[in-house]
């Protein structure tokens, strides 16, 4: 029976932790996105988030996206300074044509700094991306 139970391997769908200015605080944060670089739209799209080290443990965050269009993005949450020392885990699922994908994407613990800053597809900016 587990034989014939097919995952699909999730392709195109990334999470980019962004640091943007913040205009009413006056800050810097840590904004994490979900991308969807591929041709077709993502539907009823499940995010379950999590911070956790061998000593610590943040409470558990859930998302949800309606849709998220072909070759776009959307802010899934802000990450607090502290978290940063954690590894952030993020399981996401999708459908598309009735079809369930799922994939977690984890930063690790102390990965999101300016250190570490690429180019984000479809953002035009710089950030930490997984894939």
């Amino acid at each position: 029976m587990k034989k014939d139970i097919e995952i699909p391997k999730v392709e195109g769908v990334y999470m980019a932790a962004v640091s943007e200015f913040n205009d009413t605080h006056r800050t810097h944060d840590w904004n994490v996105y979900l991308l969807n670089d591929n041709e077709f739209a993502l539907d009823t799209v499940l995010i379950v988030s999590l911070g956790y080290s061998t000593d610590k443990k943040t409470s558990v965050m859930r998302h949800k996206l309606d849709v998220l269009p072909a070759k776009s993005y959307a802010k899934v949450e802000f990450l607090q300074e502290d978290v940063l020392a954690l590894n952030n885990e993020f399981k996401v699922t999708f459908f598309k044509d009735s079809q369930m994908f799922d994939k977690t994407y984890i930063f690790k613990k102390n990965t999101i700094n300016k250190n570490a800053l690429q180019t984000i597809p479809l953002m035009e900016t710089k950030g930490v991306l997984v894939r």
